[in-house]
């Protein structure tokens, strides 16, 4: 074996190593289950007196956080849970302001049926109303707190773009062409 293939074949296999302790790591307040080979862990979290949702494994699929004293999740926080299909969030104090945004937008994504059992603690407006009934009168001054969706500008320029390279061509062309239509009316002319 060469140096380079060695090299390769040590990156590959910390590679995999670094991969396998992202994967496997159980949050230390929380009790892990496997669920089998590739199939993930269900993480049990619940009732552990949590203020905020621990580093989880991205191969969380099964994940209990209720009956904390979770008050809100920073953005962000879950988005790396990809192949989860289970989440228990209710009981707990969530603080239904602006910065509870993230969350509900995120389980109407990943599990409208847990965001029926969420239910807001805080403020006095809106105390025991289920999370998903908050409406934009609510949540009407997180507007200008919102983060811009930049993908939808990424599209819009895109489009931008591709217009300005197709007037751009469509211009050359005509001008090559009436440059062409001048040579050949001053041929026939002569």
């Amino acid at each position: 074996m060469n140096k380079a293939e060695f090299t390769t074949v040590m990156g590959f296999a910390l590679l995999l190593l670094f991969h396998t302790t992202q994967t496997e790591v159980c949050p230390p307040a929380c009790l892990c289950k496997s669920l089998g080979k590739m199939k993930g862990l269900e993480i049990d979290c619940s009732s552990r007196k949590l203020k905020e949702v621990p580093a989880l494994p991205v191969n969380t699929k099964k994940l209990y956080l209720q009956n904390n004293s979770l008050t809100t999740v920073p953005p962000g926080t879950l988005d790396g849970l990809l192949s989860l299909e289970d989440v228990k969030m209710f009981d707990n104090p969530w603080n239904c302001d602006c910065h509870i945004l993230y969350l509900k937008l995120w389980l109407e994504d990943i599990s409208e049926s847990s965001l029926a059992n969420v239910r807001c603690a805080t403020p006095a407006p809106v105390k025991m109303k289920p999370m998903r009934e908050l409406t934009g009168n609510e949540l009407g001054i997180c507007k200008r707190l919102l983060p811009i969706k930049s993908l939808e500008f990424f599209w819009r320029d895109l489009i931008l773009i591709a217009v300005a390279i197709t007037t751009l061509i469509l211009v050359a062309w005509a001008l090559k062409f009436s440059k062409k239509l001048v040579y050949q009316i001053n041929i026939t002319l002569l």
